[in-house]
């Protein structure tokens, strides 16, 4: 199984081709060209980010509560 870093890097990672298919489907559309399974795809990638997060959401519940209450805005341990 795959670490939390790991996943969350993946997240990142799916987020950014998102964001880039969401301009080709624009591209596609100025130009008079059909989108239907470019939009299929960027429902699948969405699918898969929300199944990213929830693992991530239930890999950072499992973590011990002390490694996570001594976390502070900004990344400072004071």
């Amino acid at each position: 199984m795959p670490d939390i870093n790991y996943i969350r890097a993946e997240i990142d990672r799916m987020r950014v081709q998102v964001g880039r298919q969401r301009k080709e489907i624009l591209q596609l559309q100025r130009a008079g060209i059909g989108t239907a399974s470019a939009e299929a795809l960027l429902s699948r990638m969405e699918a898969k980010i929300e199944t990213l997060c929830a693992q991530r959401d239930e890999m950072k519940k499992d973590e011990p509560c002390e490694h996570r209450s001594r976390r502070v805005l900004g990344g400072r341990k004071w």
